[in-house]
């Protein structure tokens, strides 16, 4: 369980540094409305691809959260429940936000009920599509947040994986709560990344190398059924 948790927060890594840091990174220009719609309307497979690449990495990112929840479980099941929700919650966010970054495709696609706006006019409303899927996606990381520093409570907590794993979690968490104010969030994204991609990539690591430590993950189950 352990190693498949781990290969599928692989993925979705993996997946959002392409959708996000790759595609749209190379499609959408900040504050330039008409060169954004002109790279989306010359790369519609690209942003397609995206959209769909998106879409795994949230189903991924559900699977993951269920995968944490029973995982974790031993180490405190109310904690692990309501990491699971906010979790849960972030996933939902951030899902439907992507309506927003697909919506442009519809907006430029040059539908006649659409001929009464103009060309600039639905470069702007695209772009501001765009925009709105940003803030989803900034929102989502607020509930991240709080999702990460659960799981790292519990890490600390479990005895059956490394503690530096849930402080590494715990502080990549505290760094997406700085998404609470959006201009600050923004300002500081380059240096939350790093730490959370550290803790992130740490944890991956050890999750499929090593798992967890099967006999403590055992001994804290019975414990807990033991209790309830």
């Amino acid at each position: 369980m352990a190693r498949i948790t781990g290969a599928l927060y692989l993925i979705t890594i993996v997946t959002g540094v392409f959708s996000a840091g790759y595609a749209s990174g190379k499609l959408v220009v900040n504050g330039d409305a008409a060169t954004t719609a002109a790279n989306i309307l010359a790369h519609r497979s690209l942003f397609q691809l995206a959209f769909a690449v998106y879409l795994l990495e949230m189903a991924c990112q559900v699977a993951i959260t269920a995968l944490f929840y029973d995982l974790l479980k031993p180490a405190g099941r109310n904690v692990s429940l309501v990491a699971a929700f906010l979790g849960l919650t972030g996933s939902i966010i951030k899902t439907f936000s992507r309506l927003f970054f697909i919506a442009p495709l519809f907006i430029l696609g040059g539908a006649h009920y659409l001929s009464v706006f103009s060309a600039e006019q639905l470069q702007a409303l695209a772009l501001l599509f765009l925009k709105v899927n940003d803030r989803g996606a900034g929102m989502a990381l607020v509930f991240f947040g709080f999702y990460a520093i659960l799981t790292g409570y519990l890490i600390i907590k479990s005895t059956f994986l490394p503690r530096i794993l849930g402080v590494l979690s715990a502080i990549g968490g505290f760094g997406w709560l700085t998404f609470l104010y959006p201009p600050l969030g923004g300002r500081l994204f380059p240096f939350i990344a790093i730490f959370a991609i550290l803790g992130a990539g740490s944890l991956i690591f050890w999750l499929l190398v090593f798992g967890v430590n099967e006999q403590r993950w055992k001994e804290k189950t019975g414990a807990a059924a033991a209790s309830m």
